[in-house]
């Protein structure tokens, strides 16, 4: 049985960021070669340094304002996509590059309120969230960040 499902950015909202061009901040999206393993935003897999182009633009994962709001810089693929389609388990191109890709979760209830964060480290991810589920019947959602940059990654639900 799943017990949760990872929420890629959609492929609406990256085509609607790559058309107008701006955030949904009203800051201009620019456009570059990638430098880093990002990974994209929609289908959560890492760049091609020196030869993706990528769009830098600010995100906030909230659909309403609050303390906890935590707007910032992600990265989306300039061309279009598929969306992260295997849902049911954290990334495996993420999860393997714990270099690249150190992960915190945070945890947050239904009134996005932040419950609790907590570092992945060499722990399996794909057997955490699951066991944060299962403990804590208040939590609605959580969201996977890169622990040393703080960006925004994805988003997990219950199943």
């Amino acid at each position: 049985m799943n017990k949760f499902k990872i929420v890629p950015l959609s492929k609406d909202y990256a085509q609607r960021i790559r058309q107008t061009r701006k955030d949904d901040f009203g800051h201009q999206v620019i456009e570059q070669v990638a430098t880093g393993s990002g990974p994209c935003r929609v289908s959560l897999k890492p760049f091609n340094k020196g030869v993706d182009r990528r769009l830098l633009l600010t995100h906030s994962s909230f659909e309403v304002d609050n303390p906890f709001n935590q707007p910032g810089p992600i990265f989306i693929n300039a061309e279009e996509v598929e969306e992260y389609k295997d849902i049911y388990r954290f990334p495996p191109e993420i999860k393997a590059n714990k270099k690249s890709f150190p992960l915190s979760l945070i945890v947050y209830s239904k009134d996005q309120m932040m419950v609790f964060t907590t570092l992945v480290g060499d722990r399996d991810v794909d057997e955490m969230i699951p066991e944060i589920f299962d403990a804590h019947p208040e939590v609605e959602y959580l969201h996977a960040r890169n622990s040393e940059a703080c960006c925004y990654i994805c988003m997990i639900e219950r199943a």
